[in-house]
């Protein structure tokens, strides 16, 4: 007879911790010689894959204690519009889809000019105790509490005051996280007929699978998933003819403003439509393009094994870089965010994936798996930045204020910095990815671009194929964020109904169009008008707020963890509130320096008041400082500093208000001896094939 609990069972498990181990050292300990990129990629999926099997496993089944037998809010409240019970392959896709936005491919590229090292420790490290464990303990939560938001539920934990305050301050950080995500996706594909045309294609796509899921051919997940495919890899193909024809690229090559107008219809439509029909749908059709770029970039790098050029340590790590201002602690870990930790992640694990969720015990699954996913992605994303030389690293992402805006004063200035670089290099590259020139291509996107460029180009060699991949890797980029602002309008909207809510109980109602549509707007509304400020106005709109993106963002997780925390000990398990209090604390820390060094640093390139004062008295002497080219931008240049620093304080105090409500309802929960958590639902259903069969309560 086999025995389960045999010890031998555990063996494959510790050779490949020991093979994680060992590639980790190798990268964290080899000195004064090239390392090859794949340590990185083995130590970062060995250490993915052990943490998936054991530490989530302990969660789920000591610290939440999952029940298969718990009926989920999807299953209850199944509507056919916002709480669809789905398969759980399909919503691991829409999750997925919906957290990995611009995050984990920008910031682990700006990160690489301290060197692949610290932002490679962090990624893996973050994600394993801090970002799924917030991922799946939010999920978790939601769960429990009928899908409810994540401030919603802060209101229901440690009440009305706090629970309005949190409301109130995620909504706002949502507002500037999808204003941040929607201008990236603009930029992206601003005249890129290519672009335009496969994302818009997917929208049919998506919609047709929806049905077919949903009233053709129910169930049948394998056989749509490959027409799905076979549809998407169609349209790319069709948008690289289309924009290889002078006539058709014309009449999909569109502005910035257009495109703007273009994403915002797209939010508002894609909110408020049944869920099914076509976000989940085209969530779940765009995670195949997402992790097959991904796998088709391992698989690259496996078989070309390039050396990371980047070195392991800068003499960046001193906060001089001229990328970004700030030292490694703690800005490295608020620049990386989304592929170690993000807060919002918090807010689609208590926005759209719980109303979605069929089975509790797949909140695991899609909680932390997802998020272990995500975090590959970034990863990757620092092996094609560490790959590619490090001078045309600086080249691209250094701005001309401080390299020049010209080849050679721009090789001269990166070679004085101890990474050689030539004219005549800096030019290849921009020829062999198809574009004039590659300077000052700040952002982050196209430096990945390039980095994805050059391992697959490598891989399959050829004439012109680096443009390909290039103009691919673009086009990869804004599908990848796109699927963040649908997913995130949508939790967008549940988040202003539980705020509207709490003064009209009428647009709480989620099965109401006239409630959907009034929040909907809202919600649209707000981020599209910081996007289309920030598109027709450089230093206006979401350019303002900018500097607060990573900032807020690691706040909003702090608060979710806080909330994370209070729960265990109401279910009294305080035993085990260290998964979720520590990496609480960390981000507290991490996000609180970070705040006071951004109001009150000394240096204008970091400190907003600083900022403000230079710009001040620079203008009352009559002086015009750069970006600013008069004085009405010089009075937007102050204006905008002050608002960053106004922010950044209101921000702050969110967080410790919410720390200490935290702290009040903590303390005095702990002592008491029954468990005390406000549960929206506590049935318990025996699930069978055929759906849900019978319900007690408990």
């Amino acid at each position: 007879m086999k025995n389960n609990n045999s010890p031998l069972r555990h063996l494959p498990w510790l050779l490949l911790a020991i093979v994680g181990a060992c590639a980790l050292g190798v990268v964290a300990l080899r000195r004064g010689e090239a390392i090859n990129a794949l340590w990185i990629v083995v130590a970062a999926v060995a250490i993915y894959l052990v943490a998936y099997r054991y530490y989530s496993l302990f969660i789920a089944n000591n610290v939440m204690q999952l029940d298969a037998r718990r009926a989920t809010p999807a299953v209850l409240n199944n509507d056919g519009l916002d709480y669809v019970p789905t398969n759980k392959h399909i919503l691991f896709g829409h999750h997925f889809a919906a957290i990995a936005g611009a995050g984990p491919l920008v910031g682990p590229v700006l990160a690489a000019q301290m060197g692949y090292l610290p932002g490679t420790l962090w990624l893996i490290a973050g994600v394993v105790l801090a970002g799924a464990v917030q991922d799946f303990m939010v999920l978790f939560m939601s769960t429990r509490r009928n899908g409810r938001s994540l401030g919603d539920m802060v209101r229901e934990e440690m009440g009305r005051t706090p629970g309005t305050i949190a409301l109130f301050g995620c909504f706002l950080i949502m507002i500037i996280i999808l204003a941040v995500l929607a201008l990236i996706v603009v930029k992206a594909l601003a005249e890129s007929p290519w672009g335009i045309f496969t994302v818009m294609a997917t929208i049919p796509i998506a919609m047709f699978m929806g049905v077919y899921m949903r009233y053709i051919r129910p169930g049948r997940i394998g056989e749509i998933s490959v027409i799905g495919v076979l549809l998407l890899l169609g349209s790319i193909w069709l948008g690289g003819q289309i924009a290889a024809d002078p006539v058709w690229s014309k009449a999909f090559t569109f502005t910035g403003v257009q495109i703007t107008w273009m994403l915002i219809g797209y939010g508002f439509v894609a909110a408020v439509l049944p869920v099914w029909l076509i976000l989940a749908p085209r969530d779940y059709l765009s995670t195949f393009l997402k992790i097959g770029t991904i796998i088709a970039l391992a698989i690259g790098i496996l078989i070309t094994m390039p050396e990371l050029k980047m070195p392991a340590l800068t003499q960046f790590t001193d906060g001089t870089g001229p990328v970004w201002k700030g030292g490694l602690f703690p800005f490295l870990f608020i620049t990386i965010a989304c592929g170690a930790v993000s807060g919002f992640h918090a807010l689609i694990s208590s926005g759209t994936t719980p109303k979605l969720l069929d089975n509790e015990t797949n909140a695991r699954y899609i909680g932390y798996g997802g998020m272990l996913m995500e975090s590959f992605v970034a990863i990757m994303a620092m092996v094609a930045a560490s790959v590619i030389e490090p001078g045309v690293y600086f080249a691209m992402n250094s701005p001309a204020a401080i390299v020049g805006g010209d080849v050679v004063t721009v090789a001269q200035t990166v070679s004085s910095w101890g990474f050689a670089i030539t004219p005549d290099a800096l030019q290849a590259v921009a020829k062999d990815i198809g574009e004039t020139t590659i300077l000052a291509r700040a952002g982050g996107a196209p430096t990945l671009a390039v980095g994805i460029a050059q391992i697959l180009h490598t891989v399959l060699p050829g004439e012109n194929t680096m443009a390909f991949w290039y103009h691919f890797a673009i086009l990869f980029e804004a599908l990848f964020i796109l699927t963040a602002v649908d997913a995130g309008t949508r939790a967008g909207r549940f988040m202003l109904q539980d705020l509207l809510g709490s003064f009209v109980p009428a647009l709480k109602r989620t099965e109401s169009w006239t409630a959907n549509l009034i929040a909907t707007a809202g919600c649209v509304a707000l981020w599209g008008y910081l996007l289309y400020q920030g598109v027709i106005d450089p230093l206006g709109g979401i350019n303002t707020l900018w500097p607060l993106f990573g900032i807020s963002n690691q706040m909003l997780a702090g608060i979710a963890l806080m909330l994370g925390t209070v729960v265990l000990i109401k279910m009294k398990r305080q035993r085990y509130i260290w998964v979720t209090l520590l990496p609480a604390a960390w981000l507290l820390i991490c996000t609180t320096t970070a705040g006071l060094i951004k109001l009150f640093d000394a240096n204008p390139a970091v400190g907003f008041l600083a900022l403000a004062k230079k710009y001040s008295d620079a203008l009352a002497n009559g002086q015009i400082l750069a970006p600013a080219k008069d004085i009405t931008q010089m009075q937007h240049v102050i204006f905008n500093a002050y608002t960053n620093a106004t922010l950044t304080v209101l921000f702050l105090l969110v967080v410790f208000s919410i720390l200490f409500y935290a702290l009040k309802v903590g303390i005095s929960a702990w002592g008491k001896k029954n468990a005390r958590i406000k549960n929206r639902h506590s049935m318990h259903c025996r699930m069978l094939d055929r759906g849900l069969q019978s319900c007690s309560m408990t």
